[in-house]
């Protein structure tokens, strides 16, 4: 037993999934209470996940003589700055929270890990986990989270950024990056390491690779409605429909396999100030 083994409660509730084709594609929502979008909870919610997100698996061994201690390493790894409105890292919690909870993956590298200062912003995949199929092999789940305003403008900057990350030279950087970084306690290590070595074309690691984006952003649907109705999930699929004809007009899934998910959000500010403010009784 690893402290993966444990995980949080589920919260995020998958009101839609579409398994069998590329993309993959979901819905998940953190559904309403009192007629109102549960926002203080869904941001209570990523605190649960911090601890994992933000520290490496040597460093999860909690116990009630430090438990305050490794939430505020955690805290401060994720960022302290007091510009917090356009960062994205509760977007990636979130994404982080739902691989692990409806895909069972297994983090094997930490993105804060690339960070010389907690502030700092980074090129590189906001997510790296494995998975382990029942039918065999291992696959690679490299995410690209986007909280924005808009699912227009997320799902086009996320693209973008899929596009940078299947360049020859990011590529190469990051199998050198991450290699190291995987512990050997991993399950089958060494079947995944083989994948980061600089002898492993990248032909097999793209191959191995499922490049999972999350979408975060202010729904219509979302904000209108008070209550999970089938009508409120139509209206999410249309909303999701809409994003994953800009993800099939990009041509992404013709190269590479894609998991969709979509976070409906009544009030992105809201939700980034209300986790911020969390976070911050942390430091």
């Amino acid at each position: 037993m690893t402290a993966y083994s444990h995980k949080p409660k589920r919260f995020l509730e998958r009101l839609y999934f579409q398994d069998g084709g590329n993309p993959v594609e979901g819905i998940c929502c953190a559904g309403f209470e009192l007629s109102a979008w549960r926002c203080i909870p869904f941001a209570e919610h990523l605190i649960e996940w911090l601890p994992e997100y933000a520290l490496p698996e040597d460093e999860l061994s909690v116990t009630h003589a430090n438990m305050y201690v490794k939430l505020k390493q955690a805290a401060y790894r994720v960022y302290t700055s007091v510009k917090y409105a356009k960062r994205g890292e509760a977007g990636e919690i979130a994404l982080h929270a739902i691989c692990r909870d409806y895909f069972n993956t297994l983090p094997i590298s930490n993105r804060v890990f690339y960070k010389s200062a907690s502030n700092d912003v980074i090129k590189a995949f906001d997510m790296v986990h494995a998975r382990f199929p029942d039918s065999g092999g291992v696959e690679l789940w490299l995410g690209e989270s986007k909280l924005y305003q808009d699912t227009n403008s997320a799902i086009v900057e996320a693209l973008n950024s899929v596009a940078d990350h299947l360049e020859k030279g990011f590529l190469k950087e990051q199998k050198l990056l991450l290699g190291p970084q995987i512990p050997k306690t991993t399950p089958r290590y060494d079947e995944l390491i083989e994948l980061f070595e600089p002898q492993t074309s990248l032909d097999k690691f793209i191959s191995s690779g499922v490049f999972v984006i999350g979408i975060l952003a202010n729904s219509k649907a979302c904000s209108s409605a008070g209550a999970v109705t089938p009508a409120y999930i139509s209206d999410l699929e249309k909303e999701l429909c809409s994003i994953r004809g800009k993800l099939e007009k990009s041509g992404l899934t013709k190269i590479v396999r894609v998991v969709l998910v979509y976070i409906p959000l009544a009030d992105k500010d809201q939700f980034v100030a209300e986790f911020d403010k969390k976070l911050r009784g942390l430091q």
